[in-house]
């Protein structure tokens, strides 16, 4: 893949996250000299690892869709994913949890799949399916332009189908849950459906039917696990990225992009160091990159305002010394109020009396992760972003905690408070201080058909030329493959910049 243009030119990275290492192996490997700047000690951003008294936990993301975004990212270095990291397919993909002590399964094996889905009743597996066919369209049509050429915005979008194909093909008059509610009238289903808004950290209520591909996408291309923690994907990145002569420096924060007459020049360090470069590419999210980075004025933060974060979430990883033997690798425990949930969330931001909560038990993949006879819980029900407004204290937050530890005991996880032998407890607080995400959010920009029609930030800055962004804040959007994406697209959007400039 090594092009004339880019011989010599050298490229800054700003942040290790998984777009900022998928950007810097694909530059690389186009024969770009590329330096990635991290402030933390470690590269993979959010996908991070903690080890602490004979538990690894995953801090971050836990379910892995969409390997072939990885495989290709590979490919682009000539090397196979394969060699670099084992994957492992998770079956059930999750287990879910209703109050009145229905549970069901979804599963990638569709004979299975129909008995789960007979407990609610004899028609809803056909009702499924019926749903399945509409969430396959809106995916090819998706992949066929939005992935494929990294389409950047609504207006690119009608450029590449056509007014009349983009309203057809990707259902923007309604909403998720209007979406699922075409097809699916058994509410559990519906819960169900809706929830698969986590993978962006969004509402159902307000999020742009578009996003009714992610179920057909996690049933067509399988949910996985990687071997030895998911933190191993990171360090598979990281080893390719050392192979191809990438310059890492961790430890190393950039508080300023220098830039010139429209042109990026270079960054200013933490130390007061300053760095020159040809091209940056920054993995902070656009807003935090414009406040912190850019020094943005008044107009140009208001441009911003439609990219309003993701949700956040309160994140227990939990160690207890015993076994829950009901659950599968990935649960789910829902809310029986689940508007009054998102519209705590999203709206009055607060927190949930009610949440639905996620809950990660890996040891049924991976029992290595922890001590014998124990268990390892990691717990996270998404929350409102931090909000300056109106400030929640630790005290709102440990209560939150205690609230969430009895609706999973009441639901079947007898007695864990008496159990937890070890415990990591992160709030949005904590989550923006690590990464400077916006606000504490995990996903980057939230989807709202009335704020942005889902689309996220473009990827080329709009008043800097040699100045691009990556991750979960810009287009495709948040999540492990998403974000890999985008440190892909913002590669050929390069190549093509630097061609059409010759």
């Amino acid at each position: 893949m090594t092009n004339q243009r880019s011989q010599g030119k050298k490229v800054i990275i700003i942040g290790g996250g998984l777009g900022g290492l998928s950007a810097a192996i694909s530059l690389a490997s186009a024969g770009f000299k590329v330096t990635l700047l991290e402030k933390n000690d470690k590269l993979g951003g959010k996908l991070n690892i903690l080890t602490k008294d004979g538990f690894s936990f995953d801090l971050g993301p836990s379910i892995l869709t969409m390997p072939q975004v990885f495989e290709e990212l590979f490919a682009r270095a000539g090397k196979k994913l394969a060699d670099y990291v084992n994957l492992v397919n998770v079956e059930p993909h999750w287990r879910n949890f209703f109050e009145d002590g229905t549970v069901v399964d979804l599963c990638g094996d569709t004979e299975r799949q129909a008995q789960e889905f007979g407990k609610l009743g004899a028609d809803v597996h056909a009702q499924f399916l019926a749903f399945l066919a509409y969430s396959k369209a809106l995916t090819e049509a998706t992949e066929r332009g939005y992935f494929a050429k990294g389409l950047d915005g609504f207006w690119e979008l009608l450029k590449c189908y056509g007014p009349i194909q983009s309203l057809a093909s990707f259902d923007v008059f309604r909403t998720m849950d209007q979406g699922v509610r075409r097809f699916v009238k058994h509410p559990k289903l519906v819960d169900i459906l809706n929830y698969f808004i986590k993978y962006v950290g969004s509402s159902p209520y307000d999020a742009p039917a578009l996003l009714n591909q992610l179920p057909y996408i996690q049933y067509h291309y399988g949910l996985w696990y990687v071997q030895g923690g998911m933190y191993n994907l990171a360090r598979a990145m990281e080893k390719l990225a050392r192979e191809l002569g990438i310059d890492f420096r961790l430890n190393t924060e950039v508080v300023e992009i220098r830039h010139d007459h429209g042109n990026a020049t270079g960054v200013r360090l933490a130390n007061d160091e300053t760095l020159s470069a040809d091209l940056l590419v920054s993995n902070m999210e656009i807003i935090p990159a414009h406040q912190r980075l850019l020094s943005a004025d008044a107009a140009k933060m208001d441009k911003l305002k439609r990219f309003q974060p993701s949700c956040s979430g309160m994140v227990l990883h939990l160690g207890v010394n015993r076994r829950y033997p009901h659950l599968a690798h990935h649960n789910f425990f829902y809310s029986d109020h689940p508007k009054a949930h998102f519209n705590a969330i999203f709206h009055s931001h607060t927190l949930p009396e009610d949440p639905t909560i996620y809950l990660v038990a890996p040891v049924r993949d991976e029992p290595a992760l922890a001590p014998a006879g124990c268990d390892i819980i990691k717990i996270l029900p998404h929350i409102t972003h931090l909000n300056p407004d109106k400030p929640l204290t630790d005290s709102d937050y440990l209560a939150f905690r205690a609230r969430v530890i009895s609706k999973l005991e009441r639901m079947g996880l007898t007695d864990l408070s008496k159990h937890i032998v070890c415990e990591e407890y992160w709030t949005p607080k904590d989550i923006e201080a690590r990464y400077y995400s916006n606000l504490g959010s995990i996903y980057g920009v939230v989807s709202d058909r009335n704020l942005n029609l889902g689309f996220k930030a473009p990827q080329r800055s709009t008043t800097i030329n040699n100045l691009y962004f990556v991750g979960g804040s810009v287009n495709p959007g948040g999540g492990m493959p998403m974000v890999t994406l985008s440190g892909q697209r913002v590669a050929d959007k390069i190549l093509a910049d630097l061609k059409s400039q010759n």
